[in-house]
């Protein structure tokens, strides 16, 4: 396995890259040191960029925010988000569980509720809801049993979840906590059934390929720091996958690592030890 510095090394062996956002660009809060320097880079290089997250908002919220941070829309041909990609799905009509529910119980961070614009689905208490949307966490300030005690009835009562941001962890201002990928895992503990969108399942990787062109997976590298999102899904997608150490994989020694590897059967191409 090969081991580089950065994500510079990486510009004469793929065409394309699908960068995570959390973990890789920035730690939630500020952006890693040297990561516009290597975009910027990138971009010179003449390589096409698209932003692959896990984040259960829409990909315009996505892209304001790393504008906020420093990364303007200019450093990239996309922002692919499971919110978005959800959002078309639904639109669409392609997701079964969803179908004919008209209100839905809406997890998420900061409560815009925008991920439900132009979908028909009306947020609703958890006892007046037919669906359970589960788009983000707010586990710095809540507890799992409190989403125990909120979902545990609406699991009984066979009300299907959709899960729009797969994190198990996710990295806040104030540290590590648990993600909506948690909550979605606690749901099907409870005996609900999940819907998953987002890394590392097809859908995105499909909607991110087409936005960049549809180049050869083969071609393409995704750059992350989750064995189990990140490397597994562009595994699954036929890319290149690098692991970055920051993030999540941050401390994360070789015996860790090779356990992961085994547990979600995937392997990284090498390991970065940051993305600047």
């Amino acid at each position: 396995m090969r081991h580089l510095p950065s994500v510079i090394g990486l510009l004469p062996l793929y065409d394309a890259f699908l960068l995570d956002q959390f973990g890789t660009l920035h730690d939630g809060a500020q952006l890693y040191p040297g990561v516009p320097e290597a975009l910027q880079a990138m971009r010179a290089a003449g390589k096409r960029l698209a932003v692959l997250s896990n984040s259960g908002k829409r990909s315009a919220d996505n892209a304001r925010r790393l504008a906020r941070m420093g990364l303007p829309e200019t450093l990239f041909d996309a922002v692919v988000t499971s919110g978005e990609v959800a959002h078309a799905l639904l639109a669409a009509g392609r997701i079964e569980a969803a179908r004919g529910a008209t209100r839905c119980l809406l997890l998420e961070r900061d409560g815009d509720g925008r991920l439900l614009d132009g979908l028909g689905l009306q947020a609703v208490p958890a006892e007046a809801a037919q669906l359970v949307v589960i788009a983000g966490s707010e586990g710095e300030r809540r507890t799992l049993d409190s989403y125990a005690e909120q979902l545990a009835p609406l699991a009984r009562a066979g009300r299907p979840a959709l899960c729009l941001n797969p994190d198990k962890i996710m990295l806040t201002p104030s540290g590590p906590a648990f993600g909506a990928g948690r909550i979605a895992a606690l749901y099907e503990s409870l005996g609900g059934q999940v819907t998953w969108i987002g890394k590392p399942y097809p859908a995105i990787y499909a909607a991110t390929l087409e936005a960049l062109g549809s180049p050869q997976p083969a071609r393409v590298a995704a750059i992350g720091d989750s064995i189990e999102h990140d490397i597994a899904g562009a595994r699954a997608a036929g890319c290149a996958a690098w692991l970055v150490r920051t993030g999540i994989a941050a401390g994360q020694d070789a015996a860790t690592r090779a356990a992961e590897y085994r547990h979600h059967g995937a392997i990284p191409d090498g390991i970065l030890d940051s993305f600047g």
